[in-house]
């Protein structure tokens, strides 16, 4: 796909490539014994500063904190993937109300910053009755903004297929929605994968905010452990920021486990066809 849509590096871009990355790398381990060093002259590395990290009810402090974020992300996920495309289906209809109507929230949870809409769930919406707990004060908000980003995803993945594939299962007798749900979309969806990896990635971080309605998630339980314990800050925002990307990293080899899966299984089919032909 990426050699029909991009031209394929020459020897001497390979060659510019390959300098990049050298001193990329360079660069980066550069700025990462300057940190070391700086950290070891303030004596930052100094047991006694790690010695808090080290007790297990802090460490099942920090777990829990963990479990709620993971919590909050998985639910806002789960909003916002169906929600994204209800949208992207709505925003293609011909049906010009349906399409009116799903441009308006696209662009309104596009454009307006999530912690107003995260304010707008605690302070404003209790005045009318409607008081959800603080699980959902932070999960809603999330899951509608991200849904309608996601939307945007799910619609360029759609319009980036060849006009014929859908041609081709009317063809076949396949009604419109039956072409979509087992020709168009799930090519769409793997097409667009990373661009939906790197919003759940979003997803996940925009969980930080929990400290708006009060929700202990992972960013607001180390602010509190560094009030308890103000020497040890640098130690656990270390230690959370390393959680972060553990759980960012596990994602990124998810994604790449089901898209070698989809690839494997294509190939298996295509091989399974030529057999018959």
């Amino acid at each position: 796909m990426s050699a029909m849509i991009f031209d394929l590096p020459g020897p001497r871009g390979r060659r510019t490539i390959r300098v990049v990355t050298v001193v990329s790398l360079l660069a980066i381990a550069l700025a990462l014994y300057l940190a070391y060093r700086q950290f070891a002259i303030n004596g930052q590395w100094e047991a006694g500063r790690w010695q808090i990290l080290g007790q297990w009810p802090i460490q099942r402090y920090i777990l829990r904190a963990l479990g709620r974020t993971l919590a909050a992300a998985g639910m806002a996920a789960a909003i916002a993937v169906p929600l994204g495309v209800v949208l992207a289906l709505g925003r293609l209809r011909r049906f010009l109300p349906v399409r009116w109507l799903s441009v308006a929230v696209i662009e309104f949870f596009r454009a307006v910053p999530l912690l107003l809409i995260i304010y707008i769930f605690f302070f404003a919406l209790p005045k009318y009755q409607i008081n959800p707990s603080l699980f959902w004060k932070l999960v809603i908000p999330i899951g509608l903004c991200e849904g309608a980003v996601m939307a945007e995803v799910f619609r360029a993945g759609i319009l980036a297929l060849p006009s014929g594939q859908g041609e081709a299962a009317s063809s076949l007798g396949l009604s419109d929605w039956q072409s979509f749900l087992h020709v168009i979309f799930p090519q769409a969806v793997r097409m667009v994968v990373p661009s939906l990896i790197a919003q759940i990635v979003i997803l996940l971080k925009d969980t930080s905010l929990g400290y708006a309605v009060s929700y202990s998630e992972l960013q607001t339980s180390a602010q509190l452990l560094t009030n308890i314990s103000p020497q040890s800050l640098v130690q656990v925002y270390l230690v959370v920021a390393l959680i972060y990307v553990a759980i960012n990293v596990a994602i990124s080899a998810g994604a790449r486990s089901l898209d070698k899966r989809w690839a494997n299984r294509a190939m298996s089919r295509s091989a399974s066809l030529q057999n018959i032909a």
